[in-house]
């Protein structure tokens, strides 16, 4: 397929997990892909990887907090490849705490990225977008649509990602721009790492019922749900939280 030829990509959290093969998926498909994260030696395996598939990427180290490190990233990911066309938050972090222990700055820091980060790009992106048409695709999370325990400044930073895409879709629906989100549940990446050790009087008995028989998804599975959505396919989506997760949220 070439659903993204002569079209210009954004992806967030591109050196690892989703972002990367999101970043795969839509440079295979013909897109021009700007590769964000914070891990320069990452992005360029990830850049490299793709211009030797023939595809087209450059790398741009970016905190996706710093409201200056984005406003540089997007520009000269525009100046590059061209305005943006899809844009792809994926960006995120996460990690278990006890919230009488938890601290304002771990607090604040999954907020930043998560939520804050998500609202930045998209800012940044907008005027690219408005005159001319686009997609912007955030990540939101099962835990965004269902309680978690320990996760409470992450459950709060994906439910406000969708509320966010819902407020952005529409603000612009009388607009060439379509905003929608991606719900994954469990997914085999680098940030599962970060969720590997409970908090102190943890129950992993609960835990274990947000994981459904089928087990974990690859990355791979949700780069094919955003390839999916970014697309013209999609031309009729706007506005949509789509889960995948394995039966999750059944």
């Amino acid at each position: 397929m070439n659903r993204f030829a002569g079209k210009s990509v954004i992806v967030t959290g591109a050196a690892s997990g989703i972002g990367r093969a999101t970043a795969v998926r839509l440079a295979s498909e013909g897109g021009s892909v700007a590769c964000l994260d914070l891990s320069a030696d990452a992005l360029s395996e990830v850049v490299d990887h793709i211009t030797g598939a023939g595809g087209r990427a450059s790398a741009l180290v970016c905190d996706v907090s710093d409201v200056e490190q984005v406003t540089a990233a997007v520009g000269a990911a525009v100046d590059t490849h061209g305005p943006t066309d899809v844009l792809c938050n994926i960006a995120g972090i996460g990690r278990f705490h006890n919230s009488t222990e938890m601290t304002p700055a771990e607090w604040q820091r999954i907020i930043d990225v998560n939520l804050t980060g998500t609202w930045l790009v998209a800012q940044a992106a907008l005027p690219h977008m408005l005159d001319r048409g686009g997609v912007i695709l955030n990540t939101a999370s099962t835990s965004g649509l269902a309680a978690q325990p320990w996760q409470a400044a992450y459950c709060a930073s994906k439910g406000g990602v969708v509320m966010l895409t819902k407020a952005l879709a529409l603000e612009y629906l009388d607009r060439k721009l379509r905003v929608n989100a991606i719900a994954p549940g469990g997914v085999e990446t680098p940030i599962m790492e970060d969720f590997a050790h409970l908090p102190e009087g943890g129950d992993m008995r609960r835990i274990m019922r947000y994981v459904t028989p089928t087990g974990f998804s690859q990355p791979e599975d949700l780069a094919s749900l955003y390839a999916y959505m970014g697309s013209d396919e999609a031309r009729f989506m706007t506005g949509s939280v789509v889960v995948m997760d394995g039966g999750l949220t059944l």
